[in-house]
């Protein structure tokens, strides 16, 4: 198992989660016109007008207020487009390598090494990033990306378990296993994640949840066939939602969608780290191999480098920051939730995800494609 302390010498990772949808801002124009705070701020302005960063991210994982605050700044539009795994993204950007549609994703970290072994990404020129000091050393320079040469952390979180108390007692969920029984039939939601879903399963039998054993991925596809009965969908779009509109009672989300599940009303919906062992993700900063906005995308990524605004996004968003000075500002409510900041116990039993290899991928894929198919 990784735990957080040992974080920095580890392969560390995850696929990634959310917010209130970012919209592509149409009304820029208008806001710098208004703007005139300074001669050489409506200068600056008015030269980065012209330039637009394609921002390719996760649904409902960047903050609106952000997104604007930077656009007003900079003059810079973002245009903001999604996708729902790594899996997804990864492809796009592959067949599209050479296209320069995209200025800046955000994958999680085990996509972060197998991308940048594959050539798929640029070297990031980190004396444009002034405020990549406010980082956790915990989570840089880490082994799957030494001296950050390619990534930057952006967020990172848990996936566990999210139990509806309205319709199921939350005291008899605790563990990954739960899901299974029988009396959940039709009621359960798992993401829409190869390797979460697999990696709960490996870890119900004991297994690590990173295995690239061929034997032990089968034996969690077998698991995994009983359980398809009580599953009900596949979401990782906005994971909360099928328990807010009472699609279904109980299954796995992501800790800072409880978070917003719970601000958005549903405040019955409890989230539990299964007694197996939560699983543990990073979110990171890219910039494609031929990507044509090199300077915006660095300006976009130290933005969102500053602890007042990397403040704004864990706040609004409930996942847990790896900028060490955008915790010293936040709420004590914030900084004080376990379901955003495990205790050091959670985080002994949980695994980061890590690169399992192009191999043991597709023997996952072929089995996720058998369950989903087969249903």
């Amino acid at each position: 198992m990784t735990h957080l302390s040992s974080f920095h010498s580890s392969s560390p990772a995850r696929f990634g989660r959310m917010l209130p949808k970012a919209l592509l801002a149409a009304t820029v124009g208008l806001a710098l016109s208004s703007c005139s705070n300074s001669d050489n701020a409506a200068d600056a302005s008015a030269a980065a007008s012209n330039e637009t960063l394609n921002l390719y991210n996760w649904s409902e994982y960047m903050p609106q207020e952000i997104l604007d605050g930077f656009e007003e700044e900079t003059g810079i539009t973002v245009n903001y487009t999604t996708f729902d795994s790594n899996e997804a993204m990864y492809a796009k950007l592959k067949l599209l390598d050479d296209s320069s549609q995209y200025d800046l994703a955000i994958p999680s970290t085990y996509y972060v090494e197998k991308m940048a072994k594959e050539g798929l990404l640029q070297e990031l020129d980190k004396s444009k990033l002034s405020n990549f000091k406010n980082l956790d050393t915990s989570f840089t320079n880490t082994k799957v990306d030494p001296d950050n040469k390619y990534s930057i952390p952006y967020m990172w979180g848990s996936t566990g378990l999210a139990i509806n108390g309205d319709s199921v007692d939350p005291a008899t969920v605790n563990s990954w296993n739960d899901l299974w029984d029988p009396k959940y039939k039709g009621q359960v939601m798992l993401t829409n994640d190869v390797r979460e879903v697999f990696g709960m399963a490996l870890l119900t039998l004991g297994y690590s949840g990173n295995s690239s054993n061929p034997d032990e991925i089968k034996a969690a596809y077998d698991k995994l066939t009983t359980l398809m009965p009580n599953v009900k969908t596949f979401n990782s779009d906005a994971t909360r939602m099928p328990y807010i509109e009472g699609e279904t009672s109980l299954g796995m989300t992501w800790n800072g969608e409880a978070v917003m599940a719970n601000d958005e009303g549903l405040t019955s919906l409890a989230y539990k780290y299964p007694t197996e062992g939560a699983i543990l993700w990073m979110d990171n900063f890219v910039i494609p191999k031929n990507a044509k906005q090199v300077d915006a995308a660095h300006k976009f990524i130290d933005y969102l480098l500053r602890p007042e605004n990397a403040k704004i996004v864990s706040e609004e968003i409930g996942y847990a920051s790896p900028n060490q000075a955008a915790r010293e500002l936040m709420d004590e409510s914030v900084r004080n939730n376990p379901t955003i900041y495990p205790s050091k116990d959670v985080l002994a039993k949980a695994e980061f995800q890590e690169d399992v290899g192009d191999e043991a991928l597709q023997v996952y894929q072929q089995y996720w494609d058998k369950l989903k198919t087969g249903r």
